[in-house]
């Protein structure tokens, strides 16, 4: 899948963008891009679907890789769907984060890059429709609202590192230098011209393979640590002994006697 993706990449010429200066031309450019670039994106949604079913049944039911290509495709319809309707939203709310300055528009990518965590899970576990999904994903990301935030946002920090990394080492046998990439992203961005290289596609392929099932893997924890939280033992209240229990007779004096010294009759 990785390589597939690799190579779909180089349908996209980002270079030729780059040195555009018109904005009437680039626009011209971007819809002429634009056919690839969705078919690029509906072909890593198809993946992504693929692997994230792969990853939730595999240890639980053995089942196989080719398996979960045809079990998942059931979900990929309606998660293209709500992918659709998290892309407008989201960008609404990223928007509207940019008006409270860029921690406004951080905050905003956030919550929707979390929101897009738990869709596939509770897709596939749960069984749900489109609305059901919808509703349930939003109840488990407002559920433990900050630790899920903030678990998200050290997860998008590593994926940063790690990315800068593997893209110098990836940049390495065609500059010489691996300080050169990290530390010039002048020099990097020249390397443009190596994506249609056959061993840039390929090595780049073999880090996707090891980074692409990091985030289903993490959208996995986070969907079951929410449910963890959903399931906490509520203290079981033990009932009351038969003797114990209040009666109704117990609300009021017991008569005395006609022969006990303090009854009131026998004082008259």
């Amino acid at each position: 899948m990785s390589l597939l993706m690799q190579y779909a990449s180089t349908m996209v010429n980002m270079k030729e963008l780059s040195s555009i200066t018109d904005p009437m031309i680039l626009l011209e450019k971007i819809k002429d891009l634009l056919v690839p670039i969705l078919l690029i994106s509906v072909i890593n949604l198809l993946f992504t679907t693929i692997l994230q079913y792969y990853i939730l049944f595999n240890p639980v039911s053995g089942t196989s890789f080719f398996a979960s290509i045809i079990k998942s495709l059931k979900y990929f319809i309606p998660y293209l769907i709500i992918m659709v309707l998290l892309a407008f939203a989201g960008s609404i709310a990223i928007v509207l984060g940019v008006f409270v300055l860029i921690v406004g528009a951080f905050f905003a990518m956030l919550y929707v890059v979390t929101i897009y965590l738990f869709i596939l899970p509770v897709m596939m576990v749960e069984k749900t429709n489109i609305g059901a999904t919808i509703s349930r994903t939003l109840s488990l990301t407002h559920k433990h609202f900050w630790s899920n935030i903030g678990w998200v946002a050290v997860f998008i920090i590593l994926m940063l590192v790690i990315s800068v990394i593997f893209s110098g080492l990836i940049l390495l046998p065609f500059s010489g230098s691996f300080l050169k990439n990290i530390l010039n992203p002048d020099d990097a961005g020249k390397m443009v011209d190596v994506a249609s290289n056959p061993v840039f596609i390929i090595l780049s392929a073999i880090v996707s393979a090891f980074t692409l099932p990091l985030m289903p893997i993490f959208a996995c924890i986070l969907y079951f640590n929410g449910k963890a939280g959903e399931q906490e033992v509520q203290p079981v209240i033990q009932p009351e002994p038969e003797n114990n229990r209040v009666r109704v007779e117990d609300l009021y004096a017991k008569p005395y006697s006609e022969d006990h010294p303090d009854n009131p009759e026998n004082k008259e």
